[in-house]
């Protein structure tokens, strides 16, 4: 018998948007590129650090679940992001949920364990360019100088009001992964407006009159808002540490 079966064709949770992403990257002038990178995999994992599980989880992903704390181990398509003292987020290409998951509990036997498969939980929104920086600055209190948070380097904050886990990528040509809850993607809003204004050390400005320090031209963008925050007022507030591997 025809296996008759509809099926539906997966949609992520910003492809509604990703006409306004590619917008806002042409409008940019090459200083700023916004895409969802969709369906990556996403696997929560926790375990004793000190214990026999980590060695051997790290010899089975081919990398170091790295130990200190906000920070990022890649290796080849896979990447470790630090959580917590005994949690990590590893990373890797869409579709590989499984593999990833079943080489986790292979390598930890009977050592205790948490493996969850996260992956829907979050999309990804991937900020690059020149002024990738400053669009992440308009709505974070983090510090995001180079010196402080710098290639390979992660961290759970917020941009506007919504949680996410904010990733400095190891090139910094390759800009920031934003991963961000599914369900608050599509609250996004990214508003590049070209032209002058902000004032000295404002929002997308660099400090001095607006110029840069370096070439003492203006910054052919302004960023006008790039918020992630909730639409729905009353939603309550997202633990960043929850136990399902947020």
């Amino acid at each position: 018998m025809a296996d008759t079966a509809v099926t539906t064709p997966l949609r992520s949770p910003l492809s509604h948007a990703a006409d306004r992403l590619a917008a806002a990257t042409r409008t940019s002038g090459g200083t700023i590129r916004l895409a969802e990178l969709p369906f990556l995999t996403q696997i929560n994992v926790r375990l004793d650090p000190k214990g026999a599980a980590a060695d051997a989880v790290g010899l089975a992903l081919g990398l170091q679940l790295p130990v200190e704390p906000d920070t990022v181990v890649r290796a080849g398509e896979l990447t470790a992001l630090w959580l917590g003292p005994d949690e990590w987020l590893v990373v890797g290409p869409p579709g590989t949920q499984q593999d990833v998951e079943s080489r986790i509990r292979a390598a930890a036997g009977d050592e205790p364990v948490s493996v969850i498969d996260v992956s829907a939980q979050r999309t990804t929104l991937l900020v690059a360019g020149p002024r990738a920086r400053d669009v992440l600055a308009h709505g974070c209190s983090l510090d995001l100088h180079p010196r402080v948070f710098g290639p390979g380097r992660c961290a759970q904050t917020n941009l506007g009001r919504t949680q996410v886990v904010l990733v400095a990528r190891d090139d910094p040509r390759a800009g920031f992964w934003v991963l961000v809850r599914s369900s608050f993607a599509g609250s996004l809003r990214a508003g590049l407006r070209a032209g002058g204004g902000g004032g000295p050390g404002g929002p997308g400005q660099h400090a001095g009159g607006g110029r840069d320090p370096h070439t003492g031209s203006r910054p052919p963008l302004v960023v006008r808002a790039l918020s992630w925050s909730a639409t729905q007022p009353g939603l309550p507030g997202l633990s960043p540490r929850s136990r399902d591997g947020g």
